[in-house]
């Protein structure tokens, strides 16, 4: 954007009321990571997915000084496309070898398309109350248990199509545990502690001196497992590995340094 361009403002209606502090969804993270990467300010609302194009969160609102009707985008993906092609961020990935950007994108494949899911089955159905009681907080309890059945069989109707509840749950629980197990000798390999360079920076997933696109989901679902109440085997999976709550540390550390490291009902 030149200086003669319209001044901008961004909403990002994230699901949840409050500021300061994190949402249970690794996509809100996912953006809010991506968009503090590239120095964009934005507020935050809670919204609702009734109101959002696709009817998903996150979704964002764009206004500007100028005559122009605000723009509301919807998924945390598109949004990113879209930043890039209005040019109000740089491709992360543009640098990359072919052979990094595979695996960057299969990684972000691992994270949203396989641990997304795992993680659902652990949230909906094997602490469903603790997931509905958080989700519904708002709504008076009748309206909570008829709005999180509605939700529960919206999930797993999901889950089955899908083929995660075809699993029984010690197998789900062997996958989720291969996924964080591998992604932590991922980040062993690039920790700059094992060079003794540590500056205690944020350090990125493919070893780079930047963070790619696989760095804002795997920041995002890392967060979600150590603040979401509703996954507590997950959560106690990602603590097991040190360098995984060290990288989300150091990013948080870096980048949202104003939020505290919870959903807003806990203390770290």
């Amino acid at each position: 954007m030149s200086s003669s361009d319209p001044k901008q403002y961004f909403t990002l209606f994230r699901g949840f009321p409050g500021t300061g502090h994190y949402t249970w969804s690794p996509f809100v993270t996912k953006l809010e990571a991506r968009m503090r990467f590239a120095g964009i300010s934005y507020r935050t609302e809670s919204g609702s997915p009734r109101n959002a194009p696709r009817g998903k969160i996150p979704y964002l609102t764009i206004e500007s000084d100028d005559d122009q009707p605000p723009r509301t985008i919807s998924d945390s993906a598109l949004i990113i496309k879209d930043f890039m092609k209005n040019g109000l961020v740089e491709d992360l990935n543009a640098e990359l070898s072919p052979a990094d950007k595979a695996q960057d994108l299969a990684l972000r494949a691992l994270l949203e398309d396989r641990l997304y899911f795992l993680q659902g089955y652990e949230k909906w159905v094997q602490n469903y109350y603790k997931q509905r009681d958080h989700l519904f907080a708002f709504m008076p309890y009748p309206l909570r248990v008829v709005f999180g059945y509605l939700g529960y069989r919206k999930m797993t109707q999901t889950l089955y199509g899908q083929g995660t509840a075809r699993f029984c749950p010690e197998e789900i629980s062997s996958f989720k545990n291969e996924i964080w197990a591998h992604l932590s000798e991922l980040l062993t390999a690039v920790n700059p502690q094992r060079s003794g360079k540590d500056n205690k920076e944020p350090f990125w997933v493919l070893g780079g001196k930047n963070p790619t696109e696989a760095d804002t989901v795997l920041f995002g679902f890392i967060v979600g497992a150590l603040i979401c109440c509703s996954c507590p085997e997950s959560q106690k999976t990602v603590q097991s590995f040190p360098v995984l709550v060290e990288y989300a540390t150091r990013i948080h550390d870096r980048f949202f340094a104003d939020y505290t490291f919870s959903d807003g009902t806990a203390s770290r």
